[in-house]
């Protein structure tokens, strides 16, 4: 019996992105199979971990590492007032494939031409830490990423739920995550500069996030309006947030997989 590709559509949303391992862990224990993944800024890391090879508790593991003290530093640039270089040495350290060609998934990162404003998508060859550098690289915090000639930017830009690129990837059947579309009621004002400068991003995102989930076949929601997306130290509050919300959509996945099988049959 064949069954349609499903594909993975992950979206940007900073520390935020910590929910996307809580559905995948819960896709996981039910078998859900992901033929290729998608992702855009921090759904691009949680992607490209994915697509390399590694299982949802290794991610997990890995991920109690990240700070951003190891994933980011001053960039002493007028171009943005951060680098995150040290992202790419993070994900060249951990990760055991760091090549397009060599990933057993297929695997797209989403980014933005920084000149242009076109959609740039990273796929099929080269360096994956490049590639989730460009898409996490947030303008304004972020120096932007030199590829090919381009100046690349954070994808959400452009495309903060990744469903057309995780259609081009030949994904049948789409899973969105939309980490933002929550929105945020929690109290009072980031604590730092940085958690400024993502809130203000956020709010401008999460106004387009939402003309993306037409292409999806089931969009997931993570209930995390309460944290802030630059509060990396709530990981396990975000993990949590991601495995009830896909609790919730399990069985209509499930129901969705079972019928595309029954249609190819008849």
């Amino acid at each position: 019996m064949t069954r349609k590709k499903i594909g993975l559509a992950l979206s940007g949303g900073a520390a935020r992105g910590f929910a996307h391992l809580g559905v995948m862990k819960v896709l996981a224990e039910h078998d859900i199979p992901i033929d290729c993944v998608a992702g855009t800024s921090a759904g691009s890391f949680a992607g490209a971990a994915f697509a390399s090879g590694m299982s949802i508790d290794k991610i997990i593991e890995m991920s109690k590492k990240i700070s951003w003290f190891k994933m980011t530093g001053f960039s002493y640039s007028p171009k943005g007032l951060l680098s995150n270089a040290g992202m790419g040495a993070f994900i060249n350290e951990h990760f055991p494939v760091t090549k397009f060609e060599e990933l057993p998934i297929p695997f797209a990162a989403v980014t933005c031409d920084l000149e242009t404003g076109e959609e740039i998508v990273l796929k099929e060859t080269g360096d994956v830490a490049t590639a989730v550098r460009a898409s996490c690289a947030l303008p304004g915090v972020f120096v932007p990423v030199d590829h090919a000639g381009r100046r690349l930017i954070d994808g959400g830009v452009v495309s903060n739920v990744p469903t057309k690129a995780v259609k081009k990837l030949g994904a049948e059947i789409i899973i969105a995550v939309d980490v933002l579309a929550c929105g945020t009621t929690y109290w009072g004002s980031p604590s730092t500069l940085l958690g400024i400068f993502f809130q203000s991003a956020m709010m401008l995102l999460r106004a387009a996030s939402k003309a993306h989930h037409y292409r999806a076949n089931v969009v997931i929601v993570p209930q995390i309006s309460h944290l802030r997306p630059d509060e990396i130290g709530k990981m396990d509050d975000f993990i949590k947030a991601g495995e009830e919300a896909a609790r919730e959509k399990i069985d209509e996945i499930k129901k969705l997989i079972e019928e595309s099988q029954y249609a190819e049959t008849v």
